[in-house]
Formats: C-alpha cells, structure tokens, sequence
C-alpha cells in the first residue's frame, strides 16, 4: 500500500524548525510595529480621573469598556473604565467631548491578524519557490515533480569507442546494445531480448561515463543523462514523481538509452535506515524506479538504462535481478595495455619528445586509473611549459608521477650531512635488496633521496608485467625488500631510526597475509583467519598462534636480509656514497655502478 503524503522528511526537520523560529521572529516583530503605530499611553483608571479633575483631558472615545483619549497637550491614551456613576457627571462638569460607539469588531486587531497571515503565506510561498527554483530551475513549484536529466540528441554525443582507451571486455559486452539499437529486428526474429539494464561497475575514474557516452554515440539515439542524488529531494513524493516524468520523456523518444549516475545514492538497500524505517523519499523513489523498469506495466518501446556505480555491494537486491539490471559490466584497472592505449590517446594533443617509449611508462603506472593517466599526461604538460620546454620529456613525466604518487617536492626542508646520509643508506638497502633477489623482485627503475611529500627517499620499481599471482618466493623478496632500509641502517650505523614505519606496515600486512590468507605458513595450516569476518570466526589461542608466527616469520625475513646485506657491504657503501653525491640514480647507472647485470636495457636519462 501506498505510503501516506508527507509535506516535510523527517532529515529535512532542523531546516524546518529553523524556519518556523524565523517566522515567528517575524510575526512578533510585526505585531511589534503595529503596537508602535498606534502611540498609546495606558492610564489607570485613578490616574484618568486625576487627569479629568485636573481639567487635562480635551475629548474621550468610549468603545465598550475601553476609552480612548486625547489630552489637551495632545497625548493619545487609552483606559478601561469600570461601573462608576459618578463618572459621567464629572465628564460633563468639566466639559469633555464625549464620542460613544457601538460595541463590534475590533477592526485594529482583525487588520493585524489579517497582516500576520498574509506575511506567514508569503514567507512558506517565498520558500517553496525558492525551493523549487534550486530543484527544477524554475520558480514554478509545480514543476518541482519534473526530471532533471540532460537529453543529448545523436548528433551532439561525439564519443565513440575509438574515444575510450582499454576497456576491451566492457567494450565487448555493450557491442550487443549498439547492435540491438540499431538492428531491433534481428533479435525479435530469433525471440531474444536485449537486457532492460547493464550495471557499470568500477572504481572512480575507470571510464564509466565515458562509457556510457560511448554506447550512445555508437547506437546513433537520444541519451538522457541524471545524476542517482537528483531526484532526492526534500518533499516525499518528488523523485517518484520525476522517476516517472524521466520514462515517459524517454518512452517519446525511443529508442533510446537513460543513463543514471551513481546509481548508489537512490538505489541502496532499502529498510537500511534509523530503526530500520529507511528514507521515505528515497525508498519511494527506488519503488517507482523499479516499477518502470519491469513493473506491472509492460512496454514495447526499447529503452535501456545504464547505470555506474563504484558501491554495487550495497544496491538493493530488487534493483539487481534478472529483468532489471540484468547484466553487469565490470570496469577494471587497466592492465599494461590498456594503460599505453590511454597514454597514447590523451597523448595526441601534447607536444611530446620522439624517444618517449609510452610502453616503459605505462609499466611504471601500475594501479593507475584511466583519469589518473590523463592526469598525469597534463601535469607532465604544465611542468614542461613551467620550464619553457617546447616538448614534453621525459623527464617530465617522471617529476610529473612522483608528484601524483608522493607529492611535490619539498625543496625548502633543510637537512644535516648525517640526516641524509642515514636516508640515503635506507633507500640503498631497499634498492640493493632487489637487485641481490633479481628472480623473485620487480626490475629496479630509480632511488632517489630528494623528499616529496611525507617521503624523505623512495625506491621505485618497473614491473616487468602485469602480476595478477604471486609465488611464496615472490612475496617473501618483496618483504625482504621492505625489511631492507632497516637493516642498511643497523649495519652501518649500528642503531636504528624511526624511518622505517611505513616499510613495517607494508611488511606487517604481507606477513599476516602469508598466515591468515595464503597458508604459506606450516604452522599455522591452510585456514583462513578472518577477524574483520563472521564467516571465518578463530579462538583467542588462535590469535595467539597466528601473532607467534608473523612475528617469527618477521625475525627470519629480518634476519635472511641482514645477512644478504653484509655479504655485499662494499656494494651498499658505494651505492650509499653516488646516492648522496647525485641524489637520483636509475637502474641504467646502479647496474653499471655496481657492477650487476641488467636484468633489461635501461636508458641514461
């Protein structure tokens, strides 16, 4: 059954009750006003007779019970008089002009009243249209139920798939409504229905919209484009109503395709709310949308809803069945290739040097999103035209990554000789630690001591491929690694500093995954020991094991890594000593400093 109307949600009270406390401000301010316009002074009864004997009084009004007066000094005054029959001959000894009405309305009072309600109706209209102007773009508050989607006819959607860059799985699966749209025919042949809605699922700048763009600039039909927080509002009722209004403009112009956006925001899990009630307005809303999508109410005209979302974990249940949402398309990272395809797309409109190999840079951007990559693309474009480059290098483009993932660089933080020298010997550990474990570590690409962000030194690697597994053996050469900044500094200094907290983290988290995740650990077995999980739940003598373990596991990483380490002191020492002399080294001039064979070419930049 239909919920009842109501005029105000309740998250919406605070701004209700703010208004209501304005309002009655104003009502008293005005009353106010009136009461000054009238410039009364009240008299008792004693002191209006003093004023009669004293021969003071020029006229009186007699309403009633009440007296309104003039004084001969011309001071209005008003009085209640009570049963006394001596007043009357003294008003006439004194000779006062006496004026007598007839007792009715009070006419002041109904014309103050009369104000005070109209002020009130024009402060809620002024509201509402103020209201309605922020949610339809009108003053017209009847218009509040309309949609707020953007319609692209074809011939204003540019995109195509040839303007989105990877994706090639994503792109595979929509090819079938491109053809569907286009060839309606051919399926209702064979008796096969297109889905009624794709879900695009994918984490922040992965290309969803563009996507969607894409699919409509393909098909050649109208694209409706809204936004999930759009048809939430603060009146009950208002986004079913614009639900509604959104199919029956896109039912005039099927074929066609309506794009929702952050679907999340409308679509969530419904009876989720406080005490379980939910949200009225989004709850109703969902309702409706679920209703035109597959209701009761059957349509022959071919309208496909696509929706994004990065939170398909919490959309309701309803909304992800078959003859809904049919088919979802996933929208991942892109891997290496994806990645160069990107970095060649954006690339086209840049002056970029002729060296620049787009695939070694696409290595070195693993984890990075499609709008990331254009990111980075322009920040390598605005840090050449900042030296007045008439080409970007790369160079640039290696500034421009550093500064996406660390930071920009921090020239002004003044270090000692000793500061640097225990950062550079860090980051030389680190960096030889790969290159003594070259079957099991990534390719090293660059150490650098400069500080960006909150990094006094990094060590970056090149991953040779996409890496989608791990062996033990592997893992274990990336905590070594990690392990080894910590040890550099104990065996060469003897003593151990504070920079190795974020190494440990990374470490930490490896180990415990080893035991509670990946059984690599005999001890412990091959289970799972979830603690953030009710489905694998352990005993607190389990948690004791499992800290046992991390940590002996830890200690003979540690110690494997020391070992490694003083096996090649003279390496570390004179790796340590370029560090601190250039500042930046890349595995081209590590690989010939100290003497190791390049596992690939490397370039001297």
């Amino acid at each position: 059954m239909k919920k009842p109307f109501n005029f105000f949600s309740p998250e919406r009270f605070k701004q209700l009750f703010v208004s209501i406390i304005i309002l009655v401000v104003s009502i008293g301010v005005l009353y106010k006003l009136i009461e000054n316009t009238r410039n009364f002074a009240t008299f008792s009864y004693t002191t209006f007779l003093d004023k009669v004997e004293q021969n003071a009084v020029k006229r009186i009004q007699v309403s009633g019970n009440n007296i309104f007066g003039v004084l001969k000094d011309g001071t209005a005054f008003e009085t209640v008089i009570i049963g006394d029959p001596a007043l009357w001959p003294l008003l006439r000894k004194y000779k006062i002009d006496i004026v007598a009405e007839n007792v009715g309305t009070d006419w002041t009072f109904i014309i103050m009243l009369t104000l005070i309600v109209i002020f009130a109706i024009g402060f809620c209209i002024w509201l509402l249209m103020r209201q309605a102007k922020n949610l339809g773009g009108s003053g017209n508050i009847f218009n509040m139920g309309k949609n707020r989607a953007r319609m692209f006819l074809p011939s204003e959607i540019k995109e195509r798939f040839s303007s989105v860059a990877g994706a090639a799985e994503a792109k595979e699966d929509l090819v079938e409504v491109i053809d569907f749209l286009r060839n309606p025919g051919k399926y209702k042949k064979l008796g096969a229905k297109i889905p009624r809605g794709i879900l695009l699922v994918g984490e922040p700048g992965n290309g969803k919209t563009l996507l969607a763009r894409a699919v409509a600039g393909e098909a050649n039909c109208p694209f409706f484009n809204i936004s999930g927080s759009d048809f939430i509002e603060v009146f009950v009722g208002i986004g079913a109503a614009r639900v509604r209004d959104l199919f029956s403009q896109a039912r005039k112009h099927a074929p066609c395709i309506v794009f929702i956006d952050e679907i999340d925001a409308v679509g969530r899990q419904r009876g989720s709310g406080i005490s379980g009630g939910g949200n009225d307005e989004r709850e109703q809303t969902l309702n409706q949308l679920l209703s035109e999508m597959d209701g009761f109410v059957q349509t022959k005209t071919p309208i496909i809803v696509l929706a994004a979302t990065n939170r398909p974990d919490v959309l309701d249940k309803a909304l992800l069945r078959p003859g809904r949402f049919d088919r979802r398309v996933v929208v991942p990272y892109p891997d290496l290739q994806s990645r160069e395809e990107i970095l060649n797309l954006h690339a086209k409109n840049v002056e970029i040097a002729s060296d620049i190999n787009m695939k070694k840079l696409a290595r070195g951007t693993p984890g990075f999103s499609g709008a990331d990559l254009a990111n980075l693309i322009n920040e390598a474009a605005v840090i050449a035209t900042r030296k007045n480059k008439e080409k970007v290098e790369i160079v640039d483009f290696e500034e421009a990554r550093d500064k996406i993932l660390l930071g920009k660089e921090i020239k002004s933080m003044q270090l000692t000789k000793e500061d640097q020298k225990l950062i550079a010997c860090h980051e030389a550990g680190h960096a030889l630690v790969r290159l003594l474990l070259p079957k099991f570590s990534d390719p090293l690409h660059k150490v650098t001591i400069i500080p960006r962000g909150m990094a006094l030194g990094v060590t970056h690697s090149m991953p040779e491929r996409e890496k989608y597994i791990q062996t033990k053996e592997e893992v274990e050469a990336v905590i070594m690694a990690g392990f080894g900044g910590r040890a550099a500094e104990e065996i060469v200094f003897g003593t151990i500093t504070t920079g190795a907290a974020s190494d440990f983290q990374m470490t930490t988290r490896m180990l415990r995954g080893m035991v509670t995740k990946y059984g690599m650990s005999e001890n412990v077995g091959k289970v799972i020991y979830d603690p953030a999980s009710q489905e694998y739940p352990y005993s607190q003598h389990a948690a004791e094991v499992i800290d046992q373990e991390v940590k002996k596991l830890a200690d003979e990483y540690y110690e494997k890594t020391l070992r490694l380490l003083n096996e090649n002191r003279e390496k570390l020492d004179l790796l340590t000593e370029k560090l601190l002399e250039k500042e930046t080294l890349y595995a081209g001039e590590i690989y010939e400093l100290l003497g190791i064979e390049a596992r690939e070419q490397h370039k001297l930049i």
